[in-house]
């Protein structure tokens, strides 16, 4: 049997650029564990990067698209193409040596070519005049795309030295506005077959729906060349040696040992206990056992990649300190800054003391916690919001990735300790833009009483900030406009942004649960993490009364804890004498996705919402579906919300209860 050439494509060289080790574990599925999304369909709906590629080829019009996926075939096309005059091909394919492309739009005029990047990503004129920092290296947040169309430019300009290559990157511009309504759905996505396993089922373009552009051509000549003559990081290899030293490597499948960092925290070659018992190995490990000889059971005992939020991990690492229970406790200066209940460096010496003195039980500053809730007004409202950003606006007149809340959760807690999943919102209908109706909804809601309002996090408070900016700008504003600004600014608080000319912070800003658990509530458990995913399972598995509450089948319709999407339904089971995240006993809100990609899209960080709503949301736009699938599907996306907020209110009530834990 012919084994395949192992090319160093565009995506393993921006790959190996964030760690060369990864060259020698990745497309090895069936040896290492990778905790990136296997689906390619799942991750071309949460990334938008299909639907982008293919309106940028509509825009480019009579361009040769060069369909064979085998690499010679592809290769013998783009060349017969490239003799012509003039050219414009789509997914062209370059190879020199062991290096091997498809360009996303070629056009060759004579011997001049413009090679373009096409990028989900947003792109503001106004923003970023240059991709350059101050000392003139590569800003970090566009590191990885201008390493992309860098490769790309090196190797056409080995492949045709004759001819004269420009690069651009081809990306969503935050200025232009969508000019109809419905462009989105000129871009299905379906599962395909074969190699091709997502396709884009696409329409000609209405003269109307080219009359604003919503990608832009941006030259990146001058950034490319600062990476191609070596001028950004400084690197001890020129970039022509890093190339080949990568390329080599990946042909002969041969491993490059980086140093370890911080970076590694972030490394998706981790195995987890089932992975491991069915085969699979972690790449991760092996990089740490190779440069530190530890064994496996070495990595029992916490790293401190997981010391929450300090920035200096990399600096411990060079001074050769890699376990929690190494690090001196004089080494975490203790800083008490001027807001209630723990500082950062205080609770980092709380993770490290918990670690060290291998004292596994929560910490919970109660009297501080009694001092919060003195001052909340009952009832208490608990609120989370599902939202989505798209690079191709759903609606006319909205601008890519401009904010969309499409869903949102509330339960409500009495004085008494009632709870109640007091409301919901949903959005399914594809021609709606949400936003105005959202937050008439959730005025309704929430503006029967006085009572104190729960986020977790700044995502929802970002969010009222972004729809008020689109209440200001609008055109032809609803009747109501005032007085959905007016109940924005009462329970919200205004961006901290140069360019707003408005400040508040309202009379019922909502108080964000998160920064009580950082301020007030340590378990270690949680690995330091503060997610909702994980202090929810900790929670719970510390709370005797959390237990007796809802060990019994008392949430949902009618029920002793009224729920609007579940009946009879029981949040505290046990398998093995072990509590189970409740997030894992919710039916699965794709049928056609692996366990392991469905994890994935759940988890989250205190910065990052998991995607699995946004997913199926974007499913629900980007793709033809029955009547049952889309019911299932709006099913299961109100029930995992109902629980966002169920799980706001049962960290509330541990703490309520915490002596009877």
């Amino acid at each position: 049997m012919t084994l395949k050439p192992r090319y160093l494509t565009k995506s393993l060289f921006t790959l190996a650029c964030e760690c060369p080790t990864k060259l020698y574990y990745t497309k090895k599925k069936d040896e290492y564990s990778n905790t990136k999304l296997e689906d390619s369909f799942l991750k071309a709906l949460a990334e938008g990067g299909l639907q982008i590629g293919a309106l940028a080829k509509l825009y480019y019009g009579e361009g040769q698209d060069i369909t064979a996926v085998d690499p010679k075939e592809a290769l013998a096309q783009t060349s017969k193409y490239l003799n012509q005059e003039n050219i414009t091909l789509f997914e062209a394919a370059i190879k020199h040596n062991n290096l091997f492309i498809r360009a996303d739009i070629l056009v060759k005029q004579g011997n001049s070519v413009e090679l373009i990047e096409v990028k989900a990503k947003s792109y503001d004129k106004n923003k970023t005049p240059s991709f350059l920092t101050k000392t003139g290296g590569i800003k970090a947040d566009w590191r990885p795309y201008l390493q992309d169309i860098a490769f790309q430019t090196f190797v056409f300009g080995k492949s045709f030295p004759d001819l004269h290559v420009t690069p651009y990157l081809l990306l969503a511009d935050k200025q232009a506005k969508c000019p109809t309504d419905g462009l989105y759905q000129k871009f299905l996505l379906k599962r395909g077959n074969g190699d091709r396993k997502v396709k884009v089922e696409t329409s000609s373009l209405t003269r109307e729906e080219m009359t604003e552009k919503i990608l832009i051509k941006v030259p990146v000549q001058e950034a490319v060349q600062v990476i191609l003559n070596n001028e950004d990081q400084n690197l001890a290899q020129t970039f022509p040696e890093t190339v080949e030293q990568f390329s080599t490597a990946y042909k002969n499948n041969h491993r490059l040992w980086s140093e370890l960092g911080t970076k590694c925290a972030k490394c998706e070659f981790k195995v987890t206990d089932k992975e491991e018992t069915q085969g699979l190995k972690s790449g991760f490990q092996e990089c740490w056992s190779h440069h530190l000889n530890w064994t496996k059971a070495d990595f029992d005992e916490p790293t401190i990649l997981e010391l929450w939020n300090y920035r200096s991990k990399d600096k411990l690492i060079a001074e050769g300190i890699y376990r929690l229970s190494d690090i001196p406790e004089e080494m975490l200066a203790t800083k008490k800054d001027d807001k209630p209940g723990m500082s950062t460096s205080q609770r980092q010496r709380l993770q490290l003391f918990k670690v060290q003195t291998q004292d596994n039980k929560p910490k919970i500053d109660l009297q501080g916690l009694q001092a919060e809730i003195s001052k909340l007004t009952f009832p208490l409202h608990f609120i989370d919001f599902e939202t989505i950003q798209s690079a191709i606006p759903f609606h006319m007149g909205r601008r890519p990735y401009e904010p969309i809340a499409f869903q949102f959760s509330h339960h409500q807690m009495e004085s008494d300790g009632t709870v109640k999943h007091q409301g919901e919102y949903l959005n399914t209908e594809k021609d709606f833009f949400p936003n105005y109706e959202f937050t008439r909804q959730l005025k309704t809601q929430l503006t029967k009483d006085n009572g104190s309002i729960f986020r977790y996090s700044h995502h929802e408070n970002t969010y009222l900030n972004h729809i008020y900016k689109q209440l200001e700008a609008e055109p032809s504003p609803p009747k109501d406009h005032q007085e959905l600004k007016d109940f924005i600014k009462s329970i919200s608080k205004s961006s901290r942004n140069r360019n707003q000319k408005d400040s508040w912070e309202g009379e019922r800003n909502m108080i964000d649960l998160l920064e009580w658990v950082k301020s007030y509530y340590y378990d270690p458990y949680t690995k330091g993490s503060n997610s909702i995913k994980q202090v929810l399972p900790a929670i719970l598995n510390s709370s005797a009364y959390l237990q007796r509450r809802y060990s019994q089948k008392n949430y949902g319709k009618n029920n002793e804890i009224q729920g609007s999407n579940f009946q009879d339904f029981q949040w505290v089971q046990r398998i093995n004498n072990q509590i189970q995240d409740p997030y894992k006993l919710l039916p699965k809100l794709f049928l056609d996705v692996s366990d392991k990609d469905m994890v994935l899209l759940t988890q989250e960080n205190e910065l990052n919402n998991g995607t699995a709503a946004l997913t199926a949301y974007a499913r629900m736009q980007f793709t033809q579906m029955s009547n049952s699938e889309r019911n299932m599907l709006e099913t299961g996306l109100l029930q995992y919300c109902e629980l966002d907020t169920l799980a706001m209110v049962m960290i509330f009530e541990g703490w309520l209860n915490w002596e009877l834990s």
